[in-house]
């Protein structure tokens, strides 16, 4: 069901949907409607330029960076327990990779492990399974508790939720544990870009949860220069990134109103 679903999202990212209009476009042509067909394809390439931009990438991830702004590690209150959503590193996969891969993401980590330092929770749980198609011989979560570790975090103050493949995953299999440890309040820590589908998932419950965002990427940079309105990679990749975040929060709706 995962993998199933993981393809019809792919389907729906930019690239692909730009490369199937430009297919469709093809057979248009191919059998002599061409202006049906270069219609078609007009679409495809402006809607692929579109999210190719850093002007369209960086606008769409401020609207869910700023949802949640940054705060001061002294403004934030003490909880029971901070929890750490994965998708922050890759485990070591000999012999090919023998240590763990750090993502962007891996901002989460480090700052949790401020967090504990300063006192904000006795408790650390990290929440990250192990991906079918991801490699890899461990959890994510062990990677995540020896990082926590490095950076200070004693081994007796982590939780490990070892099994979660989704956000919707990170939540269901992270609530016994802490139940388990009489943790109603938390410090959620997630990126920025992934803090308003995560925290609706957790709000959801019983919890009380207070948003510790991490990992910022929009600093506003102006958009009168000229390369900002042209295609790049780069652009092309964070703006699919917010796009599932938008999707992702679209189906989990479906998915509670259906539950």
């Amino acid at each position: 069901m995962l993998l199933l679903t993981k393809i019809l999202s792919q389907c729906a990212y930019p690239l692909l949907t730009a490369l199937l209009l430009a297919a469709g476009a093809g057979v248009l042509l191919w059998r002599g409607r061409r202006r049906s067909g270069a219609w078609l394809l007009s679409v495809a390439l402006g809607w692929l330029w579109l999210w190719s931009t850093p002007a369209f990438s960086d606008w769409l991830r401020a609207t869910l960076e700023q949802r949640h702004p940054p705060a001061l590690l002294e403004q934030l209150p003490t909880a029971a327990a901070i929890v750490v959503l994965g998708g922050v590193a890759e485990a070591a996969a000999p012999p090919m990779r023998p240590d763990p891969n750090l993502g962007a993401a891996a901002d989460r980590i480090w700052y949790a492990a401020r967090l504990y330092r300063a006192g904000k929770a006795p408790w650390v749980l990290v929440s990250g399974g192990k991906l079918p198609w991801g490699g890899g011989e461990q959890p994510e979560s062990v990677v995540m508790a020896e990082l926590l570790q490095e950076w200070g975090v004693p081994a007796t103050a982590i939780l490990q939720e070892s099994a979660s493949r989704t956000t919707r995953e990170n939540r269901d299999n992270s609530l016994p544990l802490l139940q388990a440890h009489g943790a109603r309040r938390i410090l959620l820590v997630t990126s920025a870009l992934h803090m308003p589908r995560a925290l609706a998932l957790f709000r959801a419950t019983d919890l009380e949860v207070i948003p510790a965002p991490t990992d910022f990427e929009i600093r506003f940079p102006s958009n009168a220069h000229p390369l900002r309105w042209l295609p790049d990679a780069q652009a092309l990749a964070d703006g699919s990134r917010a796009f599932k975040e938008y999707l992702g929060r679209w189906v989990d709706r479906l998915a509670s109103v259906g539950g």
